[in-house]
């Protein structure tokens, strides 16, 4: 301890603080840059996943095109075009006709790529080509049918085949050129699923970004991708995640949706790809902060050397006079500081010796005061010796109630105005037996209008309690309540155990004529804001000052709570633990 003591001086105090302040602005410095750069780096990774999934969802385009075209031609054709007419005219073609397909559509098969085969069936599902017996609504479900006819003529891509997962199936309506377009049945085309496998590998080889693409169709399903076998992308990024993990390394999802088809591309590219050159940013900032704080440590050893090295020597003077008297010193100096410092210790020189004198002065005052408040303690004790020779006298003469109000008054006088240490807390016990002297004068001003009962279980009366909190709550219900009401009124004064563990209820209740929920409500809120509600005879300490002194002896507690309906009368009650510590928070 003494040694850390021995470091605690102002040299090493400019040094740490400065080398602290230092630190504090290259590490904000430093995680800005870093912050602002990486963004900027993660931005340009994303515009590049980005260009490649458009890249990748055009080179998907053509490809749909493609076929689109090869379909258009084989519907439009002369000869389909003609025997689809006849199909719709009610005139069965015959075998040989049918056969005369097979010459058209491999006349046109010959330029396209990818096509496994071509189907043709009429308005009622037959088939037409190829020569078998299969129904259309036997081949591929209803949905697909429907889809096909709300399409208008226009391709439309349906999906993996349901018995062939190897071939896409897509359908179209065959109109009728020459009969206004008539619908005249329907053309569904097989395309090998390998003929959409295209990635991005032809432009991330050279990287090495690592990208993985996959085709989904409109239902979701996986059409083709080089993802790794097993792995649930589409239920990845269903979850709402922002990236997702595969055979131990982090992807970021891509997401490019085919206005054609409705089918969806997903790229995934490799977080690392993405914040490409972010390590070495982190280094260079690294080191860059190392640098800059061993320099400033070098220069803030120099300059708090500079610094401490006059105030050193000041105090070395100064030792000279800690053991003797104070007095004045002169110590010259080139520098303006601590020639300041000078004076100002020759200044708190002056001062001290001042102050000395004002303790002096204020000690003797402080005697005479106390004299005077001892005198003063000969007052109460004159007025109880007074009350007490009242109640002699009383008694001599007979007048027992008379001499039974002295005995209250005095007793309730004392209670009040004696002071001794230690005195703030009393017991429930002593402050009911202070509300029934009060009680008993009051029952005499009020002659035949007050009635008045206390009730008490006898462990409540042990129980710690702030002196003089129960009877202005006593006062207010006279005042507020028997007061305000035609004939006898009652107060009736409880002190039980709560329902609450450990606590003692107190309640003033009076049969006055209560209060409407507005005075009420208006009474609970001045409670809570800590209002001065005096009584009406502006003599009472009221409620809020009860309920203030409830908040500072019984921190946590509820303070006053107020019950009351309009003639019916109000009850005042409050709760305070059974036992305390004796200190009050301030």
């Amino acid at each position: 301890m003494y040694r850390l003591k021995q470091m605690n001086t102002l040299r090493n105090q400019i040094f740490l603080g400065f080398m602290l302040v230092m630190l504090i602005v290259l590490g904000c410095v430093g995680f800005f840059t870093y912050g602002q750069v990486s963004v900027l780096l993660r931005n340009n990774a994303e515009k590049h996943i980005q260009q490649t999934a458009v890249q990748a969802a055009g080179k998907l385009d053509v490809l749909l095109r493609q076929v689109d075209t090869f379909t258009a031609q084989v519907a439009t054709s002369a000869t389909i075009q003609r025997l689809m007419a006849q199909e719709a005219e009610g005139e069965k073609t015959t075998f040989a006709e049918r056969q005369s397909m097979l010459q058209e559509i491999r006349k046109h098969e010959a330029y396209t790529t990818g096509i496994r085969s071509l189907e043709l069936y009429t308005t009622d599902y037959r088939m037409l080509f190829p020569l078998t017996d299969v129904s259309l609504n036997s081949r591929v479900p209803q949905e697909w049918i429907n889809e096909a006819d709300a399409g208008m003529g226009r391709l439309v891509w349906l999906g993996l085949d349901p018995r062939n997962p190897d071939v896409v199936i897509a359908i179209r309506n065959v109109r009728l050129i020459d009969h206004s377009f008539s619908y005249a049945g329907y053309l569904m085309v097989q395309v090998e699923k390998n003929y959409f496998e295209f990635s991005v590998e032809g432009e991330s080889a050279d990287n090495g970004s690592g990208e993985m693409m996959g085709l989904f169709d409109g239902a979701g399903k996986l059409v083709t991708s080089d993802f790794p076998e097993g792995a649930d992308v589409e239920g990845m990024l269903h979850s709402g995640a922002k990236t997702i993990e595969l055979n131990g390394s982090t992807y970021m999802p891509i997401q490019k949706r085919s206005e054609a088809t409705g089918w969806r591309i997903i790229i995934l590219t490799p977080v690392n790809y993405a914040a490409e050159g972010i390590s070495v940013l982190r280094t260079v900032v690294v080191v860059s902060v190392i640098i800059g704080g061993g320099l400033f440590l070098v220069m803030t050893f120099i300059l708090s050397t500079m610094i401490t090295r006059p105030i050193l020597n000041l105090i070395k003077v100064m030792r000279g006079a800690k053991l003797g008297t104070l007095k004045p010193i002169s110590v010259p100096s080139s520098a303006m500081e601590i020639n300041e410092l000078n004076n100002t210790y020759n200044q708190m020189v002056d001062s001290l010796n001042e102050l000395i004198e004002v303790v002096y002065q204020k000690e003797i005052v402080q005697s005479r005061t106390e004299l005077k408040a001892l005198q003063a303690q000969i007052n109460p004790h004159f007025l109880f010796n007074t009350l007490e020779a009242f109640y002699w006298a009383l008694e001599e003469k007979g007048e027992e109630e008379l001499a039974e109000i002295v005995v209250a008054m005095s007793g309730l006088f004392r209670y009040v105005i004696a002071k001794t240490d230690g005195d703030e807390w009393v017991t429930v016990g002593d402050e009911l037996d202070h509300a029934e002297r009060y009680l008993k004068i009051m029952d005499m001003r009020m002659v035949d209008r007050l009635s008045w009962s206390i009730e008490a279980d006898e462990e409540c009366r042990g129980a710690p309690v702030p002196k003089l909190l129960v009877q202005p709550l006593v006062e207010n219900a006279i005042l507020h309540g028997v007061e305000q009401r035609l004939g006898r009124g009652t107060v009736l004064l409880r002190a039980t155990p709560s329902d609450r563990p450990g606590y003692t209820r107190i309640e003033v209740t009076d049969n006055g004529p209560g209060m409407d929920d507005e005075k009420l409500l208006a009474l609970r809120c001045s409670l809570e804001k800590g209002l001065n509600s005096r009584s009406e005879g502006g003599n009472g300490v009221g409620l809020a000052n009860v309920q203030k002194r409830l908040m500072l002896y019984v921190p946590g507690g509820e303070g006053l709570t107020v019950h009351s309906s309009e003639g019916q009368g109000t009850t005042v009650s409050f709760e305070i633990p059974n036992a305390h510590k004796g200190e009050v928070e301030s």
